[in-house]
């Protein structure tokens, strides 16, 4: 194996571990922000998409996203179980890492994408629903749509789209699949009438504060190796998440009256969302203009979809919908050469088209994820009813779905 560098090796498993750790981070984040007979079943929906996707990722997943390419939609079934994937480097992805620790480090994108949906149904989704609704969102969305971008011969890879680490792969897929979740459910029981408030705001902000921190490894990780760019990657992520924490906590703060906590928290998320396809080709300047649009339009977001009564329980589409199409519009402007040679500049360097390359990527995600969602919803709702039954909702869903509950009065 002449050709692996030690270094980079253990950087990329680092960052996997990172990325891992983001999973359950997102349970936290999540499980605090639900009502208290609701906590397990929500931190259930993050630990339990661990388990499945990453069997799905090594049986089919990892060759549907990153297999030889078929007509620049999707790579096929050639790397099934992950026959061919060993440890000699695949010189098209990572030249300088065993093919097997890049395969499992993406598998840690994979697994998150579809864990990052389940806030818009929280506390209302059928587990046995949400089960098929992963696998099949997975196969269906995610894997196709990480070959368009990341897969060599990918369509929107061959048109030239940037995206250093995930923000159309991973968040507008999942923001946008989020709103068609949360329309086709339907509100939650009481919504708009009864008191749906957070039951643990110290266990998000811990969920938040560990989703910060494996972050690191999602965008500095995405550099594949532990030189400059992956210095960058992580200087311009931890900016971009506190600006969004500053930007969010101010404007809600001048629009409630009071800075918020959990404002602050989500705040954070929306910054890092946004940096995340930008990461690997913007300067740290350019990472507070990002951060600080992240921390304004993904609140604004969230206060229009609360004002046309859509019941996204979580935010999910607020933060990382609107905050991913932002970053990828961002990327198109702010990307430099200066950054990442490999790269091209953008708009605020002279070159506009890799705005409308960026502005193609985007409107390409949001209505592939977006058709595609629905299309699953109302299939599996034929055979396997989406929605708890109403007395099942008001019990709550840890009772209802798992007979267990989180604490022990």
């Amino acid at each position: 194996m002449e050709n692996i560098n030690s270094g980079d090796t253990a950087w990329l498993l680092m960052s996997a571990a990172l990325v891992m750790l983001m999973t359950p981070a997102l349970g936290f984040f999540y499980g605090g922000l639900v009502r208290r007979k609701n906590v397990l079943a929500t931190i259930m929906h993050s630990f339990f998409i661990l388990a499945l996707i990453s069997v799905q990722w090594v049986l089919w997943g990892y060759s549907l996203a990153f297999g030889p390419d078929h007509g620049g939609l999707i790579g096929g079934f050639d790397w099934l179980a992950l026959k061919g994937v060993g440890q000699a480097p695949n010189a098209d992805y990572a030249p300088t890492v065993p093919a097997l620790a890049f395969m499992i480090f993406q598998m840690m994108f994979a697994v998150i994408t579809p864990a990052l949906i389940t806030g818009a149904f929280a506390e209302r989704k059928r587990f046995k629903a949400f089960v098929i609704f992963t696998l099949l969102w997975a196969t269906l969305v995610y894997d196709p749509v990480a070959h368009w971008v990341w897969g060599t011969g990918g369509w929107l890879r061959m048109l030239g789209t940037l995206d250093f680490a995930g923000g159309t792969v991973v968040h507008i897929t999942s923001g946008v699949s989020a709103l068609v979740a949360a329309l086709v459910l339907g509100k939650r029981y009481g919504y708009g009438r009864d008191a749906l408030e957070p039951h643990d705001a110290t266990m998000t902000v811990l969920g938040a504060s560990l989703l910060w921190f494996g972050w690191f490894g999602f965008n500095a990780g995405s550099a594949l190796t532990s030189g400059g760019l992956a210095a960058n990657a992580f200087v311009v992520t931890n900016t971009a998440a506190a600006m969004g924490a500053l930007t969010w906590m101010t404007v809600s703060w001048l629009h409630k009256g009071a800075p918020s906590v959990l404002g602050a928290s989500a705040g954070a998320v929306a910054g890092l969302v946004a940096i995340t396809p930008a990461s690997g080709y913007v300067d740290a300047s350019s990472s507070i203009v990002i951060g600080l649009g992240a921390g304004i339009f993904c609140y604004v977001g969230i206060q229009l979809t609360k004002r046309l009564r859509v019941d996204d329980a979580l935010d999910v589409f607020g933060v990382h919908g609107i905050g991913g199409i932002w970053g990828a519009l961002a990327t198109g402007i702010f990307a430099t050469v200066a950054v990442n040679s490999a790269a091209v500049d953008g708009a605020a360097f002279g070159n506009f088209s890799q705005l409308g390359v960026q502005a193609i990527a985007v409107l390409a995600s949001v209505t592939y994820s977006a058709v595609m969602t629905l299309v699953i919803l109302k299939v599996i709702n034929v055979f396997v009813p989406l929605r708890v039954e109403e007395n099942e909702e008001v019990l709550g869903l840890d009772a209802s779905q798992h007979r267990e509950a989180a604490y022990q009065v």
